[in-house]
């Protein structure tokens, strides 16, 4: 499905932790009639904690406040965290409840990746950044290198119904009448600035691949310069013949990946795919500084997207995602300003010889984990269709 673009919105891009936190915190404390709150991972430290005084300060002077975790990604938030949000009124949903790791059932798979908020029917929260303090995690530099976007204007209304639909769609399939909606809420949706924006979901309905088919659309249609940034790639065959045919063209394809391991088997088994890109002219810089989280691109100095969508098979075929794809030459230039300093001060380029020259056994340890990869998408079976 085309994304549809709404003229007239003031966006804000927030980078990392150290802005996001503060505006998201503040949206909250100034709240007077509703809160949503979307987020994969809701964790009991320093940031979790302070997030969840301003939404129990919000509950108990009568904002109504809703709160949606995934119950994979928060399996750690503890039951006595959940118990404070209930006890000072907050309205706490889990979205499919904790998973074996081994599961590889397709529905069971099926996860709540998005991180979003709407306050107020004003102001409103999309990007990748999870309730999780990103400065003080063990064995990690600060901050986790993550985007957000602050969001006024008419792209407010989608991102409303968005929040409110999956509330209403998960209390009505546990005939939970109590936790139903209240009556909605006038959204603030008239023009405020002069930013064009849309906002892109992928769902397991009539969305499934609207993200894809939008980063798609911008790849092939790319003349200059694709700067790509994403924590975990391990993108199917449209997307790296789309990258792969941007850069025989002559276009500047670059991408910002993780360095650092996080998930060995996708470490790995993403670095199968590098002799390819790079032969074709691909330019691969590996973060190192800490760890990246980003899921953003910008192309041609024009487009750009901020949001929860990483490009592998859990984010395309199976999460609930949702990205903001701005058409906004000053937003564009931001991020890419940003994510240049990121390049230069924080990574390693990947050199197209010296990758072909690596050990005999990291080249083994590569390859098996990427058969092993396919694998298990075979067995969930998605092994066609990546």
């Amino acid at each position: 499905m085309t994304p549809q673009f709404l003229e007239g919105n003031r966006l804000t891009l927030l980078r990392s932790g150290a802005e996001y936190f503060p505006a998201l915190e503040a949206a909250i404390r100034a709240a007077r009639h509703a809160v949503h709150l979307e987020t994969y991972i809701y964790m009991e430290d320093e940031t979790g904690l302070r997030i969840t005084e301003a939404l129990c300060e919000a509950a108990r002077r009568g904002v109504a406040v809703h709160v949606l975790v995934d119950g994979f990604g928060a399996k750690d938030m503890p039951e006595a965290l959940k118990a404070r949000l209930r006890e000072a009124g907050v309205q706490l949903l889990i979205y499919r409840q904790q998973i074996s790791p081994f599961a590889l059932q397709r529905q069971r798979l099926r996860r709540m990746h998005r991180k979003a908020a709407a306050i107020d029917g004003r102001v409103a929260f999309i990007g990748g950044i999870n309730i999780i303090d990103d400065m003080h995690t063990p064995g990690h530099t600060p901050p986790r290198y993550d985007y957000a976007v602050r969001i006024e204007g008419p792209l407010l209304l989608p991102v409303q119904r968005l929040v409110e639909h999956l509330w209403r769609l998960i209390t009505w399939a546990r005939f939970k009448r109590r936790r139903r909606l209240e009556r909605r809420l006038p959204v603030a949706d008239s023009p405020i600035g002069n930013q064009r924006a849309a906002l892109v979901v992928r769902d397991n309905l009539r969305h499934r691949s609207d993200i894809e088919n939008a980063y798609l659309e911008a790849i092939e249609s790319a003349r200059e310069e694709i700067i790509l940034a994403n924590a975990y790639f391990f993108p199917g065959k449209r997307f790296r013949h789309a990258l792969m045919g941007a850069a025989r063209r002559g276009v500047r394809v670059i991408l910002l990946l993780q360095g650092r391991v996080e998930y060995v088997l996708l470490h790995y088994a993403s670095r199968a795919l590098y002799g390819t890109l790079l032969d074709a002219g691909v330019q691969i810089h590996e973060y190192h500084k800490s760890f990246l989280h980003a899921k953003v691109a910008v192309i041609d100095g024009l487009w750009a997207t901020v949001g929860s969508s990483n490009i592998d098979p859990f984010s395309l075929l199976l999460a609930r995602e949702a990205n903001v794809v701005v058409e906004d030459r000053r937003f564009a230039a931001e991020l890419r300003a940003s994510l240049r300093e990121a390049m230069k001060d924080g990574a390693h380029v990947i050199e197209r010889m010296s990758w072909r020259r690596k050990p005999l056994g990291r080249r083994m340890m590569i390859w098996i984990a990427y058969a092993f990869t396919r694998f298990l998408m075979g067995m969930a079976g998605y092994g066609g269709q990546h």
